[in-house]
């Protein structure tokens, strides 16, 4: 038995709450044929067999719901808090519909289905891990389910172990990866049906259906109270700038949601960056302006959020990042070259990449331009995530900020303090909200396999009113989704969802941020609070408030 805090040993009797149409008899109500993003022809072809598919939502029903099937569950991708409630749901639920009912575990994410390893989860074991944080229950893998073999492997341990219905927890990748399984299935008649759960702290899984993707609001508010904390000892000693990078490749919810929270006087939102067709120079002219008029305001220390993907997003290092994505990766076999030294790779790289994309290679600093020609993630592409974006950007403010005194345009001090809050919030123990919405998809997804749902995400829904009167459902995966360009060919896959600037929290962001560029206006968040006013402990994030305009 693991050695528990107090909290842990307070947090474990917390009795997560569910929508009031999970909580006794519940019947399906069907609405309309769906259909695909974008690609509608394309994705119907590949997904004949669950593509169309009605959006579910349950409702209170008349009948008693009973149903004998076992379960499979995968955690799979980077951990976000609230994954040991969504199993947990998913294990109460299974439970409620028969006593006799068994959960599995697939060990160490999808390749502990392909390698046949497993535990069954007893109550003992469940009960150990309710609200708590992180994924080690049964860890969790990056392996990728997409090849023939793997799914042919994947069904001889769940006909060994009677397994129904297998429930992929996952980001938009092993979601896609979810669907493709359950086409698999349904074309071979299998007879095993598959769910997805929306999980990724980055928020960048969620639609008209997906509300929020679990873990992020817990995360967001770990790296608020952090940056809080970073505030009030910046607001103290009245020396330091801080340069505060945070988890978010793809989008910037995370920190347009913690400037929303913190009230930093700079926050770079990558899409913005885009859409203006900012250059790298004049994301280092806006912030060196801000803080050269903080300077001549008496005010030589600030604080600047910088979403980790924000190179990515100035137009002309995304093209020189697309190319490099298709020139490292070889065409005949789709995965990435292999040469014999990092100088070969180089070498390569600036020979068969265009003129334009060449010349902005070279302007970059040269361990910069060295990260981008060489790390590469586990799907091949240039590994962003390393460039210490933070350091980068301080370092062209202090440069430019230099040019500026000589030319008589800043007067005051300039010195950084550089941060990056990734790890820290994947694995934090979940906010009440987290604990609620993880612990009612789980159980819901229970509702889907019973009434013999396939290729369906879990959902719940109107989760700013009180957790009665949240919706539960599920929704096609094939519905989320469109073809884009993956390792040099096209690919289906659940199209990400970016900060909207037209969207409520973006404006309200947009109409408040020169004010406090200007001002020292901080709030200081503090920690997560489990116990007390629903106002304190059962918020959910600003993002989500604003965008349903409560």
């Amino acid at each position: 038995m693991a050695v528990k805090s107090n909290l842990q040993v307070a947090r474990a009797a917390y009795q997560p709450k569910l929508p009031t149409a999970l909580k006794g008899n519940v019947k399906a109500v069907e609405g309309a044929a769906t259909q695909s993003v974008g690609n509608q022809e394309e994705i119907k072809a590949l997904f004949p067999n669950t593509y169309g598919m009605p959006v579910v939502e349950f409702a209170e029903g008349t009948e008693a719901l009973k149903a004998t099937f076992n379960v499979g569950i995968i955690l799979s991708g980077g951990q976000a808090p609230g994954g040991h409630n969504v199993i947990s749901g998913l294990y109460d639920g299974v439970k409620s519909l028969n006593p006799e009912n068994k959960l599995y575990g697939f060990l160490m994410g999808p390749g502990g289905l392909v390698d046949h390893k497993y535990i069954e989860f007893t109550d003992e074991l469940i009960d150990e891990y309710r609200n708590t944080g992180g994924f080690d229950i049964i860890g969790s893998g990056r392996t990728k389910l997409e090849k023939e073999e793997q799914f042919e492997k994947g069904i001889e341990i769940l006909r060994a172990l009677g397994i129904k219905a297998l429930v992929i927890i996952g980001g938009d990748d092993s979601n896609t990866n979810a669907c493709v399984l359950a086409e698999y299935y349904a074309a071979k008649n299998y007879g095993v049906q598959v769910i997805g759960c929306p999980k990724t702290i980055d928020g960048d899984l969620k639609n008209e259906q997906i509300e929020t993707s679990f873990g992020f609001d817990t995360a967001c508010k770990t790296y608020s109270e952090l940056i809080g904390n970073i505030e009030r000892d910046c607001n103290s000693a009245r020396k330091y700038w801080h340069f505060i990078k945070l988890m978010g490749r793809s989008a910037s919810h995370i920190a347009l949601e913690c400037a929303l929270e913190t009230q930093p006087n700079v926050c770079l939102i990558s899409e913005e960056v885009e859409q203006k067709e900012m250059s790298l120079d004049d994301v280092v002219t806006y912030i060196a302006q801000v803080v050269a008029d903080r300077a001549a305001a008496g005010n030589n220390f600030g604080t600047a959020l910088i979403p980790e993907g924000l190179i990515e997003f100035i137009p002309a290092i995304k093209k020189l990042i697309r190319e490099l994505n298709e020139v490292l990766t070889d065409p005949a076999t789709g995965e990435s070259r292999e040469f014999a030294s990092a100088e070969e790779q180089i070498a390569f790289v600036k020979g068969n990449i265009a003129p334009e994309n060449l010349a902005i290679l070279e302007s970059l600093p040269a361990d910069v331009a060295r990260q981008l020609c060489l790390d590469r993630d586990p799907h091949g592409n240039v590994q962003v995530s390393l460039i210490e974006t933070e350091k980068l950007l301080s370092r062209m403010v202090a440069t430019k900020l230099a040019t500026w005194k000589k030319e008589g345009k800043f007067v005051g001090k300039f010195a950084a303090q550089h941060h990056f809050f990734g790890y820290e919030g994947r694995c934090a123990a979940p906010s009440n909200y987290d604990a609620d919405y993880c612990y009612s998809l789980g159980y819901n997804a229970s509702r889907l396999i019973a009434c013999g749902k396939t290729g369906y995400m879990s959902v719940i829904k109107n989760t700013t009113a009180p957790a009665a009167e949240w919706i539960a459902g599920g929704v096609p995966i094939t519905m989320m989704m469109n073809l884009e360009r993956r390792n040099g060919a096209m690919k289906p896959v659940i199209r990400k969802a970016l900060v909207e600037l037209d969207g409520a929290p973006y404006k309200y962001f947009a109409s408040h941020r020169e004010e406090w560029a200007k001002t020292t206006s901080y709030i200081y968040p503090g920690p997560i609070q489990y116990w007390g006013p629903s106002e304190v402990c059962d918020q959910t994030t600003r993002t989500l408030a604003l965008e349903q305009a409560k």
